[in-house]
C-alpha cells in the first residue's frame, strides 16, 4: 500500500472527510481498476466491490450513476424502468465531464455535478463494501448504509 495519495485520491479523501464518517482512502501498488483486481488487492469477495458505472440518458442526456456489486452485470432494462428512459453507455469524455474522474477510478461521491443515482440491492447483503477512490489504484471501505446516506441513491435490483 502507498503512503502518499495521488491528487485524485486526495480529492476523494477530502469529500469523504466532509461526511464525518472516518472513512480512509487506501492506495495500492496493484491495480484496483476492475472489480476482480480490487477484490484481489483488498482480499475480499468480488461482490463486495461497489463499482460506479456512468450511463447517459438517451433522451435527456443526463448522467446516471449505477453503483453495482462487482459480481453483477447491470440490467439496463431495470434501470430504464426506474428512471423512465434508456440508459446508454457513456464515453470516457462524458464520464470525466460529469464525475471529474477517469473510468477505472470513479468514486460513488464527489462528482462534478448532480446525478441520478441507483444502488444495487445486492450490495446491502454485506457488512462492508469497497468503492473506488479516484484512481485505478485507490479504494475506501464503507458500509452499504453509509453508501446510501452519502449518495442519496435509490436501492434497485439491477443484477442481470
Amino acid at each position: 500500500m502507498c503512503t502518499e495519495l495521488k491528487k485524485s485520491a486526495q480529492k476523494v479523501q477530502q469529500v469523504l472527510d466532509s461526511f464525518g464518517l472516518a472513512l480512509q482512502v487506501k492506495e495500492f501498488s496493484a491495480s484496483t481498476r476492475t472489480s476482480q483486481e480490487a477484490a484481489d488487492a483488498i482480499g475480499c469477495q468480488v461482490g463486495q466491490i461497489a463499482k460506479s458505472l456512468v450511463f447517459r440518458g438517451k433522451e435527456s442526456g443526463r448522467p446516471i450513476l449505477v453503483i453495482a456489486s462487482g459480481a453483477n452485470r447491470v440490467d439496463e432494462k431495470a434501470v430504464r424502468a426506474h428512471i423512465g428512459e434508456k440508459p446508454d453507455k457513456a464515453d470516457a469524455a462524458f464520464v470525466l465531464e460529469h464525475t471529474g474522474y477517469a473510468i477505472g477510478g470513479i468514486p460513488p461521491v464527489g462528482h462534478a455535478g448532480e446525478m441520478v443515482t441507483v444502488v444495487d440491492e445486492d450490495l446491502l447483503q454485506y457488512d462492508e463494501i469497497w468503492a473506488a477512490a479516484g484512481t485505478p489504484n485507490a479504494v475506501f471501505r464503507l458500509t452499504p448504509q453509509m453508501l446510501l446516506e452519502m449518495t442519496k441513491g435509490t436501492v434497485l435490483a439491477v443484477r442481470k
